[in-house]
């Protein structure tokens, strides 16, 4: 039940994210509600699923790079997610990091947040 209630916690996280996303990258997202809260379940798939092998195969440049390489890890999970979205938009190598970099932040600071609000429970 508690994977059930993190899973739920990271779609709404990262549709958050994407909203924020595409505030500052006004051409990133193009839909509606529903195709928000798609997009948002196939990111949350990619980062349960796909992330976690990127970053055991990568291990060795994680630390060698202090952590660094975990922006190239998160990069491809929303290229993937621009692969399998037909509403997620990138159109080239500099929007994806600016893309990476927000998403990265605004899941973090939420991600921190929730665990502060759970642990004071």
């Amino acid at each position: 039940m508690r994977f059930l209630g993190r899973f739920i916690f990271h779609i709404f996280s990262n549709a958050a994210a994407i909203l924020v996303t595409n505030y500052f990258l006004p051409s990133f997202f193009s839909g509606n509600l529903v195709n928000l809260a798609e997009v948002a379940v196939i990111l949350t798939l990619i980062n349960t699923f796909i992330k976690p092998l990127l970053e055991f195969l990568s291990a060795p440049f994680i630390f060698l790079t202090f952590g660094l390489f975990t922006l190239v890890v998160n990069a491809i999970s929303i290229y993937l997610l621009d692969i399998l979205s037909q509403f997620i938009t990138i159109q080239n190598i500099q929007e994806l990091m600016i893309a990476t970099i927000i998403i990265s932040v605004i899941n973090f600071i939420l991600g921190t947040a929730a665990k502060k609000g759970f642990s004071k429970e």
